[in-house]
């Protein structure tokens, strides 16, 4: 099982995700510390606020000092120019992955998205097995954190959890999210499974209990995760808000998919 996980950073917890984790998991360890480039509110009883840019190798090395596990949530957090993903969601992860390494972090739990996989069709179920084909920049920087993570995991025993975290909003907004979406209360109960269970590198879809769902999550089920919240209880209120697009639609990754986008849709496998 590894040690006890007692102290526990996350970065980008100036999001909107990383700020729900911290409501969600205050008073639940020894120390939450916060990391973020923009500013936060102060800290609590039990909790640290760093603030720290991930590109600043030093600066993160520092970061990750004393801590059993890391809920990486950094990084740009859409589409961007390559000198904006490289610098936020490659560079700075890594920064994190080897200040983990070098102050030995038991685990790190990756924010991944499912722009990582953005690029299968609609009509394709997919599960933890099924290999990146990111739709975009962004994609490509999650892909590539989630190799850094195994690279991480299986030769420098640094724990990888990889998250491809859908549409994690308060609730859905149109038909695509009936499949991709995921509550931020279920979000925090699958993130508490990647800083309990047993693994060595496990990568799983961060999705609530949607029976209309593309993605088989039966791995993050047998590591624990159980989630409370299903995409049905909007399907009255969504149901006809659709692709604005025809390759909008053929995609999992919806618009990241269809922007920019100028190949052949029928050379996409």
């Amino acid at each position: 099982m590894g040690r006890k996980i007692d102290k526990v950073l996350i970065t980008g917890a100036a999001g909107a995700l990383g700020s729900a984790l911290r409501s969600h998991l205050a008073g639940e360890f020894g120390l939450l510390r916060l990391s973020d480039i923009a500013e936060m509110p102060p800290a609590g009883g039990g909790e640290e606020v760093v603030t720290c840019d991930l590109a600043d190798r030093d600066a993160v090395a520092a970061l990750c000092e004393g801590m059993d596990a890391i809920v990486h949530m950094g990084g740009f957090p859409r589409e961007a120019d390559w000198d904006t993903i490289h610098r936020a969601n490659i560079l700075g992860a890594i920064n994190l992955w080897e200040g983990a390494r070098i102050q030995g972090v038991d685990r790190v739990i990756f924010a991944s998205s499912n722009h990582a996989i953005g690029l299968y069709r609609r009509s394709q179920r997919i599960d933890h097995t099924t290999p990146a084909r990111p739709d975009g920049r962004y994609g490509l920087s999650k892909a590539f954190g989630e190799d850094l993570a195994a690279l991480y995991a299986y030769k420098f025993n640094v724990r990888g959890f990889c998250l491809r975290i859908g549409s994690c909003f308060e609730e859905p907004s149109n038909e695509r999210m009936l499949h991709t979406w995921l509550s931020r209360p279920d979000l925090a109960r699958l993130v508490r499974t990647g800083l309990s269970a047993d693994y060595v590198y496990e990568v799983v879809y961060g999705m609530s209990d949607n029976p209309a769902g593309w993605w088989d999550n039966s791995r993050a089920r047998a590591l624990g995760y159980a989630p409370q919240d299903s995409a049905e209880d909007w399907r009255d209120k969504v149901e006809g808000i659709g692709p604005t697009n025809p390759i909008d639609g053929a995609f999992q990754g919806g618009n990241f998919a269809s922007d920019e986008f100028v190949g052949e849709p029928d050379r996409v496998p």
